[in-house]
């Protein structure tokens, strides 16, 4: 007889694999380093491409590329943000108007010709940053009264150039008695050419945008030969 066949034996199940557990990796630190100065910057960004009404503090998280919750330590509302972006607006403003007065040539070195450079600055980076004038010269964008270095900083520069044209009165350069109508006169001149340009009225008065700052600068001088007592000399 044959022997039996031994029965096959039967094979183990193959073992199952080991389940990794996932490790999750550890968060990154926040790359900027600064992040009250990226979400004011992104703020800025946003009021120059949309105006004022396109800020929000989500959206400026999305160009800091953080969370959207990560802000609200530093600005807990838009207020608060958009107080921080008048306060670095107003910042620039006063930034450049003292670049252009250290740089002011030599005949600048008299109260009217100090006068001039003053305005020029002051209508050139109007015109260049409508959105972010519009922000610093209106009450309708953020609180004053919570961002006091914003109207301190405006109100230095209204009595620096109330105390330019009293220089100028003082040393008889001008021809008016009336010190404070020419005051105003001056405010209202430049404050009222840079509404112009933000509210576009200027195409209606024929004045292209690259022939803008000729005309800024045209009408300054135009006002300073009407309250100069010797024209044509500061030009």
């Amino acid at each position: 007889m044959r022997p039996s066949a031994k029965p096959p034996s039967a094979k183990a199940p193959p073992a199952k694999p080991r389940r990794r557990t996932a490790r999750v990796p550890a968060p990154k630190p926040y790359h900027h380093g600064d992040l009250r100065r990226v979400l004011i910057d992104a703020a800025l960004q946003l009021v120059g491409e949309g105006g004022p009404e396109a800020v929000s503090v989500r959206e400026a998280a999305r160009r800091a590329g953080v969370s959207p919750g990560a802000p609200f330590r530093h600005f807990p509302s838009r207020d608060a943000l958009m107080n921080a972006v008048a306060e670095e607006a107003q910042r620039r403003f006063r930034a450049e108007i003292e670049a252009a007065l250290a740089e002011a040539p030599a005949g600048a070195g008299d109260p009217l010709g100090r006068f001039r450079c003053l305005g020029l600055a002051y209508l050139r980076w109007a015109m260049k940053n409508p959105t972010h004038f519009e922000i610093i010269s209106s009450r309708r964008f953020f609180d004053h009264d919570k961002a006091a270095g914003v109207s301190q900083d405006n109100a230095e520069l209204i009595d620096l150039a109330e105390r330019t044209l009293a220089e100028a009165f003082a040393e008889g350069q001008l021809r008016s008695p009336d010190l404070k109508r020419v005051q105003i006169a001056g405010r209202a001149l430049v404050y009222g050419f840079a509404r112009m340009n933000i509210d576009g009225h200027f195409p209606r008065w024929g004045v292209a945008g690259a022939d803008a700052e000729g005309t800024a600068a045209g009408i300054l001088d135009l006002f300073i030969e009407g309250i100069a007592k010797v024209p044509g000399k500061f030009a």
